[in-house]
């Protein structure tokens, strides 16, 4: 059973209620990186030491990772990515490109893609293989009695977009 959360129906923040917080996200970057210790990822992350064993609990509880012992005395564990951490890897991906646009001054690392070249993402849709941008897309709201201004409000945007083949 998913947890209900307040406010609009929304994919997006259903996946924040999971990954939304950022010691869970850079967790995720470092496992990804193949730093699987605790001792790794709270260095290479900067969280605080309990911050980071509550958020490794909540990721491993929402199946993102899986731990396994690797010492009895005393009990340590290593973490790796399930396929659901895995698919983050795109999202950290996509991130990362807009922090090297929007947030540092210069990229701090590229990763190379097997074609050759530095990695370059891009959304694409999957029917046409074009690249999409903010300016192709539209909203179609599937949940009963929300449009896209709010639970039970119209507009005329919405009633077309029912209307529509």
């Amino acid at each position: 059973m998913r947890e209900e959360l307040p406010g609009r129906p929304c994919s997006v923040a259903a996946a924040l209620n999971v990954v939304g917080e950022k010691w869970s996200l850079l967790a995720v970057r470092e496992i990804a990186f193949g730093n699987k210790r605790f001792d790794a990822i709270a260095r290479n992350t900067g969280a605080p030491r309990d911050r980071l064993a509550a958020r490794l609990r909540a990721l491993e509880a929402a199946g993102v990772i899986t731990r396994t012992q690797y010492s009895d005395h005393p009990p340590r564990y290593e973490y790796e990515l399930t396929e659901a951490g895995r698919e983050l890897r795109t999202v950290l991906q996509t991130l990362r490109a807009w922090g090297d646009k929007w947030a540092v001054d210069s990229p701090p690392n590229v990763f190379g893609h097997s074609c050759g070249h530095d990695l370059d993402p891009a959304v694409v849709c999957r029917h046409c293989g074009a690249e999409v941008t903010s300016d192709d897309i539209h909203l179609r709201v599937l949940t009963p009695g929300w449009t896209s201004q709010g639970p039970g409000l119209t507009n005329e945007a919405d009633k077309a977009a029912e209307t529509a083949p």
